[in-house]
This record gives C-alpha cells, structure tokens and sequence, in this order.
C-alpha cells in the first residue's frame, strides 16, 4: 500500500471514531447568532430593494422634471446634465 492510501484510510478510520459533542450552547450566544443572522438578511433585502427600486425614481424624477418646464420657453426636453 502507497503512503497516500494508509493516510486516507488512517483519516477515515479516525472519523469514523469521533463521538457526538455533547455540548451546551447557551443563549446568549444563540441570541447573538441570531442577531447576526437577521442583520445580514436585512442587508441582502435593503441591497435588493435599492437595485429594485432605483430605476422607478429615475423614471419618477424625470417625469417630475418634465411637467415643471414652462409651456413658453421653447424648451422641450430637459438636459442629462440637470436630471443629475
């Protein structure tokens, strides 16, 4: 046998050995998981809803600019420049 498959099969015969943790996880630590949790979900939503939402004011913003343009001043598009 090559070393490389005594060192596989040694490692899987290790794992395979290994007992369950019998471990207390108190709850100020699953309080702060969970807090951490819920503020990376919020990030991922408020991300999502600004990409979501942006075209919309783009869109709100110029059809605002448009209607404040007075009808006599031979203007009939607003510039790029001022939409900002």
């Amino acid at each position: 046998m090559s070393k490389i498959t005594t060192l596989i099969l040694l490692t899987l015969l290790l794992l395979v050995q290994i007992n369950t943790a019998t471990a207390y996880v108190g709850p100020g630590a699953g309080i702060s998981v969970l807090g951490s949790l819920l503020s990376i979900l919020a990030t991922i939503v408020v991300a999502i809803g600004a990409i979501i939402i942006w075209p919309l004011r783009k869109y709100l913003k110029r059809r605002k600019t448009r209607r404040e343009i007075p009808a006599g001043t031979g203007i009939t598009e607003p510039d790029e420049d001022h939409l900002g």
